[in-house]
């Protein structure tokens, strides 16, 4: 049984009026000539315990041994009190005692953290020669006696990501460390063997380098863990029975930070892990070997906040008692609560799920600017799309077109020219195809809204310049500057372009750019009637989004009727034009606005589809890359994700 018990040592000088010391010259100025020989041994003592190249005093000394894992950690030592030399017994050598003091930095962030004293000595030679033999006793309070200094790190409990109601959504989840231990291989086990055995767990666990990781194995020390893929335990990812007939294989439970589903918001709340040795290096001292850190997302944005501070523990040892010499409790990380709901989160990801193209979706409550849900379809590799794409959003921009064409002077029933094609400076720009023939020819401009004429628009351009669109953009919060930490693009709209690049600019192509989030902004600007700013982090207070915005307000805010006259159009897009799919969504109406965006060239050519609707306090911007044109791939997923709101 071992007897623990626990003591902080505290800087103490107390004892040194029992040494029966005579001069203090540890901390006196003075230059080396001016320092008796006893006193520059008791110095030079100092200097080697302090940078452990012990080979300049003694040989075949090795401070790990008593030292362990403190070793090589960073600390000073200096003589503080260097006694008068004395005669040993009546014919013995002389001798001066030393006072030294120890400070180490534990967690190697330059700070000082355990600082005592211990007692030393150094004796004069035959020759007149003074110096110190190696005592352990001297390195600290009860070596000296076989046993052994050792720091540990008690980690702290990583706090939680929790949702808009406060529920964790990112805590810890019970998992299996998959690897080759090698403490549970038999002694007798050849190389050749741990080596198989290695490639095989590779192989069952579908790694792409079986003999690299086989290498790792044979690499790391005898007794080491060489782990492989970590996995949920409800996971049937890898198969664990197999690993039982593998030799070294193992299983090891375990908990760490996870979503509830392995795909849930990953690109978003990223991941936390072992940390590695560049974070290790980067850190300065704050995280060490073994540690929980966020590799991506917020986990890793917010990861001095979720993570809190390891305890610092120094035991000494010896036979089977331990006693505690230093300690610095852990703290704890704190909490971050977002904005996103677990049900539309969910709803979702599950609109998303059987989308093999890229594609992302971004929700939003208009009344607070919370954002909902960010998700992200498999085909996106883990590449967060609903937040930092910068891509065209098609028609859908048209909707900045149409506010700008108010401002000019159009009304909701003016007519405009919808041609078949439009043709600026030479340039050819057709409707989509299948634009129907009914709609050709002078209709109103909330029919060429409705059907998404992209002629009419841009037979409109003359009433338009490029700093009345930008103007436009700006007072449904396109482009708006935010101040977060979390990765966010809102949009870009030119404030100069050339008459072809207003035309394309007109119909959401050229050089506008957004991402779902920014156009999930102008339906929820839309139904707010004012500029949303999206929120996520909600507290700490310190980390909340509080006052988010950092740019100016808008040359010209949003008035009521303008936002009045959009919703109209988007509700009219429902009702007759290319969004009637929406008509039949249970709840309140739902207004919307499709769009399709050509991308890229030659074989990469390919039509994003987009959509941006809202219902009630609901916005919601979808995007599918090579989705096609029309509302079939985007309309279908926020289809889906607001009929699973509203059941």
């Amino acid at each position: 049984m071992t007897r623990l018990r626990r003591r902080v040592v505290v800087p103490s000088l107390v004892m040194i009026a029992a040494l029966g010391l005579g001069a203090c010259t540890g901390n006196q100025p003075g230059t080396e000539p001016d320092r008796a020989e006893h006193e520059r041994a008791a110095h030079r003592l100092a200097e080697v315990l302090a940078s452990g190249e012990t080979e300049s005093l003694w040989t075949d000394v090795d401070l790990t041994i008593p030292l362990t894992n403190l070793a090589d950690l960073p600390r000073r030592v200096i003589a503080i009190e260097i006694g008068e030399p004395r005669t040993l017994a009546d014919d013995g050598p002389r001798a001066a005692d030393v006072v030294l003091e120890w400070a180490w930095d534990l967690d190697e962030d330059g700070a000082e953290d355990w600082t005592y004293t211990t007692q030393a000595q150094v004796t004069e030679d035959q020759d007149g020669n003074w110096q110190a033999a190696y005592d352990e006793a001297a390195l600290a309070e009860g070596l000296g006696m076989g046993g052994e200094l050792r720091l540990t790190r008690p980690e702290p409990e990583r706090g939680d990501i929790r949702d808009g109601g406060g529920v964790p959504i990112v805590t810890g989840r019970p998992v299996y460390r998959v690897g080759i231990d090698k403490t549970a291989l038999p002694d007798d086990v050849e190389d050749e063997e741990i080596h198989a055995a290695a490639v095989a767990l590779a192989e069952v666990v579908g790694l792409d380098d079986p003999v690299g990781y086989a290498e790792r194995v044979m690499a790391a020390g005898p007794r080491a863990f060489v782990e492989i893929i970590t996995v949920r335990q409800e996971s049937d990812e890898v198969p664990l029975a197999e690993l039982e007939s593998i030799p070294g294989a193992v299983a090891l439970p375990d908990e760490l930070p996870l979503a509830p589903t392995a795909s849930w918001a990953r690109p978003l709340l990223g991941r936390a892990g072992e940390a590695t040795a560049e974070i290790i290096e980067a850190s300065e001292g704050a995280v060490g070997p073994g540690d929980v850190v966020g590799l991506s997302g917020l986990q890793h944005t917010y990861d001095a906040h979720l993570r809190g501070t390891p305890g610092l523990v120094v035991t000494f040892s010896h036979g089977d008692e331990s006693e505690v010499l230093y300690e610095e409790e852990t703290t704890d990380g704190g909490d971050l609560q977002l904005t996103l709901a677990t049900a539309m989160q969910t709803a979702a990801e599950h609109a998303l799920e059987t989308q093999e193209a890229p594609a992302g979706l971004v929700a939003i409550r208009p009344s607070t600017g919370e954002v909902l849900a960010v998700a992200n379809g498999p085909g996106t590799e883990g590449q967060n799309l609903a937040m930092l794409a910068t891509l065209a959003p098609g028609s859908t921009f048209k909707m900045v077109t149409a506010l700008a064409l108010l401002r000019a002077g159009f009304a909701a029933d003016d007519v405009v020219s919808c041609t078949q094609v439009a043709t600026v400076s030479g340039r050819t720009i057709r409707n989509y195809p299948g634009y129907p023939s009914a709609y050709v020819g002078d209709i109103t401009l909330t029919e060429a809204l409705a059907q998404s004429c992209n002629s009419a628009l841009i037979n409109a351009r003359d009433q338009l310049t490029p700093q009345q669109l930008a103007d436009a953009a700006a007072s449904l919060g396109l482009g708006q500057a935010l101040r977060v930490d979390w990765p966010a693009y809102t949009g870009t709209v030119p404030t100069e372009m050339t008459d072809t690049e207003l035309a394309a600019s007109l119909i959401g192509q050229g050089d506008i750019l957004a991402s779902p989030l920014a156009m999930a902004v102008v339906a929820a600007t839309i139904q707010a009637g004012e500029v949303v700013t999206p929120r996520l982090v909600l507290e700490p207070d310190d980390l909340a989004d509080g006052g988010a915005a950092a740019g100016d307000a808008p040359a010209q805010p949003l008035s009521a009727e303008e936002a009045q006259t959009l919703a109209a159009f988007m509700r009219a897009v429902v009702e007759e034009g290319t969004a009637t799919l929406l008509a039949d969504v249970p709840g309140e109406p739902v207004h919307a606005k499709t769009g399709s965006a050509e991308a890229g060239e030659g074989e990469d050519y390919r039509v994003d589809s987009w959509m941006i609707a809202y219902q009630g306090d609901l916005a919601v911007a979808a995007l599918v890359q090579g989705g096609g044109h029309g509302a079939g791939a985007a309309g279908s997923v926020v289809e889906s994700f607001l009929e699973d709101v509203n059941r």
